[in-house]
């Protein structure tokens, strides 16, 4: 993008600045967002990428004193204090206040484009190694994973540690109370539901935090040879249907704080209690983020009782969707697969397996924060579109 001003001038008495583009576009920029992101040595500190002018200095009914262009690249705005502002044009396009501009910068940020999907889904796979040592491998994978919510990658090791590499290669993982990463196996006296091999319902990890991990890795290192199938689903496509098929069920389900509880031993003796909403939503009521496990569903219920058994209710509607056969899918991990999920959207669940004298069935779990994902999803971004 190599933009050019064809004319400047300021609006509103000063209070806007109006630049139109050689190619026939215009933008309005409000001047207390000008001064505001100055990007002169004494208002941003280039270095760090942040600003260092202090709000309490800022006047929020400030106007332009004079304003210039310079080749048609680049703003001059003198403020009535004589402080001196330069904006490039590249720099102001982008920012540029137009609900087209802003959707498609948003766009850019956040990528929230989905594919839902239900038992059709065509589980996208990448070698394990591609996404480990190829910048576009890795790109791939992540852009995947933030639109399909499910990407396996193939042909790891059969050992542990293989998380902490994948960790590595997007930054870092998460740390929890049952470890830097966890194994997944049959276990006396099991602290979690998981380490035990009955069947898992459908749910996603660790609603019992106020912030729960945003994406969950699986490493098969031993499967079973019959039984422990793995299942998922796509939670926002099924909030959109339960949306459309039963709006005060979505109503319920997405404004009841239900209360979760974790206590035990792991990494650390814990004691976790947390209240979430079964479907976060976002201010236009768009499902952003699923909170359901059964298992940790307190026995303590924070509402009146007469709200408990529509809410029962609810909850019964939406669970008998995920479990539908137009919505689960159901594949087996091999040894040396590693399943990377969306946890805020994907629920995942396993099918039950004997038990024997010996483990028949081990995978070693692990998560990560979608701050750290998107973090390195746009790093990878810059290098492989060669992008600033």
């Amino acid at each position: 993008m190599n933009p050019g001003i064809q004319k400047v001038e300021a609006l509103d008495a000063g209070h806007f600045v109006r630049v139109e583009w050689e190619d026939g576009s215009e933008s309005r920029y409000p001047c207390v967002w000008l001064r505001d992101n100055c990007q002169c040595p004494r208002c941003f500190l280039r270095s760090a990428g942040a600003r260092r002018l202090v709000f309490e200095d800022l006047d929020v009914n400030i106007v332009v004193k004079e304003i210039a262009l310079a080749g048609r690249k680049k703003i001059y705005i003198t403020w009535p204090d004589e402080h001196a502002s330069e904006y490039e044009a590249e720099w102001l396009k982008k920012r540029c206040f137009s609900e087209e501009a802003r959707a498609e910068m948003q766009e850019d940020l956040f990528l929230p484009e989905r594919q839902y999907w239900g038992s059709d889904l065509q589980l996208p796979k990448i070698p394990f190694e591609e996404i480990m040592y190829n910048d576009e491998s890795a790109y791939k994978w992540l852009c995947t994973l933030k639109k399909v919510g499910i990407v396996l990658l193939t042909g790891a090791a059969t050992r542990q540690g293989e998380l902490v590499k994948l960790g590595h290669r997007i930054g870092f993982l998460r740390l929890t109370f049952y470890g830097p990463t966890w194994q997944v196996q049959d276990k006396a006296d099991a602290n979690n539901v998981a380490y035990t091999t009955g069947k898992l319902c459908f749910h996603t990890d660790y609603p019992v935090l106020q912030h729960p991990p945003g994406v969950q890795f699986l490493h098969c290192i031993k499967q079973t040879a019959a039984g422990g199938e793995s299942e998922v689903v796509d939670g926002f496509h099924v909030s959109n249907k339960l949306k459309k098929q039963n709006p005060q069920a979505y109503q319920i389900l997405s404004s009841t704080a239900v209360d979760y509880t974790d206590v035990g031993v792991d990494y650390c003796d814990f004691a976790v209690q947390c209240k979430q909403r079964i479907i976060d939503v976002d201010s236009r009521g768009q499902a952003v983020r699923i909170n359901y496990n059964n298992a940790t569903r307190d026995t303590v219920f924070d509402v009146p009782a007469e709200k408990v058994r529509p809410f029962y209710a609810a909850l019964k509607e939406f669970d008998d969707l995920l479990n539908s056969a137009e919505h689960k899918f159901t594949y087996k991990l091999k040894p040396g697969d590693i399943v990377t999920f969306d946890n805020w959207r994907v629920l995942h669940g396993r099918q039950s397996y004997h038990s024997g004298s010996e483990v028949t069935r081990h995978l070693e779990g692990a998560y990560a924060d979608w701050d750290v994902v998107m973090s390195r999803l746009r790093l990878l971004k810059k290098t492989v579109l060669n992008r600033d």
